[in-house]
């Protein structure tokens, strides 16, 4: 693997973990945090599930290489392009849910009196993970280092994660729809990079 691959990958992982990103500085501005119980709890599950996911993806796209492997950049742009859409899209509601009501109402999906609720977090992990269920099916027929992928994407979310909970409770949900949003753009740009690379190789 070389830096240039290094990179892009990092990047996939930073975008991924937005949603996590997100739903962590929520939920921390909603926990009643003594410890690093909680945070490590939200960033572990995170982290967990943000691994697991590609690498199903990933099965599944490896599976049926040999029969789309001369489209490879295009579903690696499509599906890049259609993940960071759809989150961009997701932040850019919430953005005008929170104007539309004109305050910062923080929405407590995994707490509750300030307790972590782990059956709630445990579906939010799913939940902020399912996008990268479909980036590991363009890991598959890229041939990608799956391994190291899920390794860098896994840890990223962790210490993004770890770090939103933390953060939540100084900035509230204020940066939450923000970052969804460039992490959306930022995937769409990877999506247009991989496309980019073929054509100029001229394959």
């Amino acid at each position: 693997m070389d830096i240039l691959e290094f990179f892009t990958l990092t990047m996939i992982g930073a975008s991924l973990a937005m949603d996590a990103f997100a739903v962590s500085i929520t939920q921390g501005a909603c926990l009643d945090i003594k410890n690093l119980k909680y945070p490590l709890a939200i960033a572990f599950t995170f982290g967990l599930f943000q691994a697991v996911m590609p690498l199903i993806g990933w099965l599944f796209g490896s599976a049926f290489y040999s029969f789309i492997r001369r489209a490879d950049h295009w579903i690696a742009l499509i599906l890049l392009s259609f993940i960071g859409i759809k989150m961009f899209a997701d932040g850019y509601q919430d953005y005008l849910a929170k104007n539309i009501r004109n305050d910062q109402e923080t929405v407590c999906e995994v707490v509750e009196k300030g307790r972590l609720k782990k059956r709630v977090l445990f579906t939010m992990g799913i939940a902020t993970s399912i996008d990268a269920l479909a980036v590991g099916i363009t890991f598959g027929v890229m041939g990608t280092n799956i391994i190291i992928s899920i390794i860098i994407i896994g840890v990223i979310t962790f210490l993004i994660s770890f770090a939103g909970v933390l953060l939540g409770k100084r900035a509230g949900p204020f940066l939450g729809d923000r970052m969804e949003m460039i992490g959306g753009l930022v995937l769409v740009t990877l999506g247009i990079k991989i496309m980019a690379e073929h054509l100029i190789k001229g394959i």
